[in-house]
């Protein structure tokens, strides 16, 4: 069966709290936008996760069989130290600090981005536009919005006018919050006093004369506003409205809030028909925090030189286990999880050449293959569901060892339909890489020896020493299974 025939695809839309059926505008083709990084830092664990997230959803919507055109943006201008429009450009402070210039810091940090996820074998996605490439679409989205109405001008800075939305439409639908309510919590400070209202946000900021990053304009030189880059770009190579808007949780308010905002201001309509977010990374149970330390790099998992780790990991079994959780679940990255998930990548991997040695029958016993395939696609259309996915696959995994042992069997078709279905999900849709490691081959041809002499044993009546060897291995984590040709080995 196609995989176009299992479009029932349902998506957690964070705009209604609900999980609906995917009905894309264009019929065949998906238009996906999600947030990127604004690159003035290496690339952290949790910024990787949320683009895993994505790059699971971008591999399954190929998957099935849509032509998706997927945007993430580079932010390399116009994000502030905070949310209030105030402080320093975060890669303008960077340059200042490592004293070169704001592009250097972009390059260098837009290289180290796209090193880690290549890293992480995610796909690239189909434009990756920059903020500093787009500085004329985002001064003519401004103009729109002044002349809707829905914008002032005050020295040279443009701001949205959140009051006069709210007139007409809801601020705070994606995030839940009440005007209101933020009217009532906000205490003003100085940075907020040319505003007409605390809660507006700034389009377009006047350049001071240190601020490096400048740009003529209508007002006066400045640089856009952070909400607005993701609107002038999706917009761009999306449309007005399109399918799907991404980002991370922490993203949800205000960014895409004021996206929403600034959509309905100029297009009478929300930008994105599904707004998705992933949750947070968190480390030993703590939020990750560079200020606190608690915090690691992908680079310092994969060499090992960190102090939370016991030993490296490669990337294919740390991506392995960011998909044992749901990507709106908060996950805890400790040794001990990273550990669990090495042993199931390594018993996945496994199963999978186990299937290339097994022996074929006339009929299939103990495994019907259409309804696990069938359980493989409800788990992936139940909002991209990929601990339930890898549950199912394991269960195929189980089912080829007993095969293997003579326990049960399986026909050439059936063999042949089920490799198929195991690599589409575990190599096309999670992405997941044959890596050997280092000294692989080594603990392999070690194993091998220990079987061998097992077998010498066995066949000379020295069942202590041959139990001796199978008892020390399982121990170990390492169990070995004798079939009617030969033993093999698995991990626990």
């Amino acid at each position: 069966m196609s995989p176009i025939a299992e479009r029932q695809l349902y998506i957690y839309n964070s705009l209604s709290g609900l999980k609906e059926i995917f009905n894309p505008i264009n019929n065949n083709k998906v238009g996906m936008y999600v947030c990127g990084p604004t690159v003035y830092n290496n690339v952290h664990l949790g910024n990787c996760r949320t683009f895993i997230s994505f790059d699971i959803i971008f591999r399954y919507l190929k998957h099935l069989g849509y032509k998706v055109r997927y945007v993430r943006n580079i932010t390399d201008a116009g994000h502030l130290e905070n949310d209030a429009d105030e402080g320093e450009d975060r890669i303008a402070k960077k340059a200042r600090i490592e004293e070169i210039e704001p592009m250097e810091v972009v390059q260098k940090y837009t290289v180290d981005f796209h090193k880690t996820l290549a890293k992480f074998n995610t796909l690239p996605p189909s434009i990756e536009p920059t903020a500093t490439g787009h500085i004329v679409e985002q001064i003519e989205l401004v103009k729109q919005i002044l002349d809707a109405g829905f914008a002032y001008e005050v020295e040279g800075s443009v701001y949205f006018d959140v009051l006069k939305f709210n007139e007409s439409s809801t601020y705070g639908k994606l995030s839940g919050r009440k005007l209101e309510d933020m009217i009532h919590n906000t205490r003003e400070t100085s940075g907020q006093s040319e505003k007409r209202n605390p809660q507006d946000f700034a389009l377009w900021k006047k350049a001071q004369p240190e601020h490096i990053m400048r740009w003529p304009s209508p007002w006066g030189n400045g640089f856009p506003g952070w909400h607005l880059e993701c609107t002038a770009m999706s917009t761009k190579y999306l449309g007005k409205q399109f399918d799907i808007h991404g980002g991370g949780m922490d993203l949800k308010f205000p960014h895409h809030e004021c996206e929403i905002a600034q959509g309905e201001a100029v297009s009478n309509c929300s930008p994105a028909n599904y707004w998705v977010h992933a949750n947070m990374l968190t480390l030993n149970g703590k939020k990750m925090a560079k200020s606190t330390g608690n915090n690691i790099l992908p680079d310092e998992i994969f060499s090992g030189e960190n102090e939370i780790m016991e030993r490296p990991f490669s990337p294919t079994v740390t991506r392995f286990f960011m998909l044992q959780a749901h990507y709106r679940s908060v996950l805890d990255f400790s040794n001990d999880a990273m550990l669990a998930s090495e042993k199931g990548f390594s018993k996945l991997m496994q199963g999978l050449s186990l299937l290339d040695t097994l022996d074929t029958a006339k009929e299939t016993t103990g495994f019907d293959l259409a309804e696990w395939r069938k359980k493989c696609y409800n788990a992936m259309n139940d909002d991209f569901n990929t601990p339930i996915l890898i549950a199912n696959l394991f269960d195929a995994v189980k089912f080829a060892q007993y095969v293997n042992d003579g326990r049960k069997s399986i026909t050439k078709e059936d063999l042949n339909a089920l490799q198929t279905t195991l690599h589409n999900f575990v190599y096309d849709v999670l992405g997941l890489t044959k890596e050997e490691q280092e000294g692989d081959h080594y603990l392999e041809d070690a194993l091998q020896l220990l079987i061998e002499l097992r077998n010498d044993a066995r066949k000379r009546k020295d069942f202590a020493t041959s139990d001796k060897i199978r008892d020390e291995l399982s121990k170990a984590g390492i169990v070995l299974q004798d079939g009617p040709q030969e033993t093999t080995f698995t991990l626990k």
